[in-house]
């Protein structure tokens, strides 16, 4: 089994009532956080920040200190068996405007209730729980 590590974002803005969080649609049907493989030498933090960057043009955020997750999953591609693990981080940004790339069909900023509802697997669903509770519990 080949064993890979990425790292990504669980981005959001604050509205004048709730945060909203940004979902990125990937081709194949699934709506998630940006996140993407760590390079040799990277940490995990500009892993993340790379991707940021890369998949929806955002570079200014500011990351939420003391919110990390890790998710951990099996995935086949090219029949070969893939076990994922993904450090989640946390950030706020005032930048509503995305310029994805060629690696997602669409964006969406939403509300916590919504996004639940949006995101496609249960591991991504535990992350944004997650994060909404650190973010209520640090207000």
């Amino acid at each position: 089994m080949i064993k890979e590590k990425s790292a990504g974002i669980v981005l959001f803005h604050k509205t004048s009532d709730e945060n909203e969080f940004l979902l990125l649609k990937y081709p194949q049907g699934h709506w998630d956080f940006v996140k993407g493989k760590m390079e040799v030498n990277e940490t995990p933090y500009e892993t993340a920040k790379r991707e940021m960057e890369e998949e929806t043009g955002v570079s200014k955020f500011q990351l939420i200190d003391g919110f990390e997750e890790c998710v951990r999953y099996n995935f086949r591609f090219k029949n070969e068996m893939i076990h994922k693990k993904v450090v989640f981080f946390l950030a706020k940004t005032d930048v509503k405007k995305i310029s994805l790339s060629h690696e997602h069909n669409d964006y969406v900023w939403l509300r916590y209730n919504d996004a639940l509802k949006k995101i496609t697997f249960r591991n991504a669903k535990n992350v944004l729980l997650k994060a909404n509770k650190f973010l209520l519990n640090i207000c």
